[in-house]
């Protein structure tokens, strides 16, 4: 009867705490929800895009950002299929990478489309992952993305979405005093543009992504978190094994302003499978 009566009372105990905190009990949780950029697993996904995500979702990934969205279908999966797989997976996908020079260069007008899909995939962010080199040739075609990443953010924003922006090395050139990357970031309007980090690239380049975080904060809401191989740099690890030293970068994360963390690896030394499990379990045990 006592321990009965002391398990009412530790439950009741739980949950008035629970009614009082809730902000702080579901932060908590959500500080470990890690996401995979797919483009990790291009090279198996295509092929049978419903088993990978299965995969995905075993090793304890609860989030998917997609690529690869190609005349209405992602890895022949029409929109409607990829989402109700995903569904059945317990994954979401807060965002996705499309590609946009064509529309950048003003070749074809497909953000309308790219749009939709985004909103039929519930995302919050629609990405941009790269642009080719002849959209970046000098500090003015930098201030011109810039506008236009407004212009683009403007139109996600009526609906109900953002924009984003990921990462290479090519973005740390200098013009003068400024990269491409400073003038991306100080002519964007924080309202309508965000940023994902890649931290590998980050540090590919030479920079410190702290200092980048200190320099503007509160603009990297997402990263794309990989290692560097120590003997070959050009090269990915799994999260632990290579030369970044994540746990400094973790520690002033919170000055990024991040929300989202995707786990992308370009190349693999082993089974992939394995590869991202063994990143998975790092990061949630080490860095999360």
């Amino acid at each position: 009867m006592t321990n009965r009566r002391l398990f009412i009372k530790q439950s009741s105990l739980a949950l008035a705490a629970l009614a009082i905190t809730p902000s702080c009990v579901w932060g908590a949780s959500s500080q470990k929800t890690l996401g995979i950029q797919l483009y990790s697993l291009r090279d198996i996904l295509e092929s049978n895009p419903e088993k990978v995500l299965s995969k995905v979702a075993d090793i304890g990934y609860k989030q998917v950002e997609v690529y690869g969205y190609n005349n209405g279908k992602f890895w022949g999966l029409e929109v409607k299929e990829l989402k109700k797989i995903l569904a059945a997976k317990g994954l979401e996908s807060p965002s996705g990478h499309y590609g946009m020079d064509d529309f950048l260069s003003g070749t074809k007008d497909n953000l309308d489309e790219i749009i939709e899909v985004s909103k039929q995939l519930n995302h919050q962010y629609l990405v941009i992952p790269a642009l080719k080199e002849s959209l970046r040739q000098s500090a003015d075609d930098y201030k011109k993305l810039a506008k236009q990443f407004n212009a683009i953010g403007e139109r996600c924003k009526a609906n109900g979405l953002k924009l984003g922006y990921h990462n290479h090395d090519y973005e740390f050139m200098k013009y003068g005093s400024q990269t491409g990357y400073d003038i991306l970031l100080q002519n964007t309007n924080p309202a309508l543009v965000d940023f994902e980090m890649d931290i590998y690239w980050v540090a590919r380049a030479g920079l410190n992504p702290i200092d980048l975080f200190n320099k503007y904060p509160n603009r990297f809401v997402m990263w794309h978190i990989k290692d560097m191989d120590k003997q070959k740099p050009q090269l990915n690890t799994e999260i632990g094994n290579g030369s970044i030293d994540f746990k400094k970068i973790f520690a002033e994360r919170k000055s990024s302003g991040i929300k989202y963390y995707y786990l992308e690896q370009e190349n693999f030394n082993i089974d992939p499978f394995e590869s991202i499990s063994k990143s998975y379990q790092y990061l949630q045990k080490e860095l999360l």
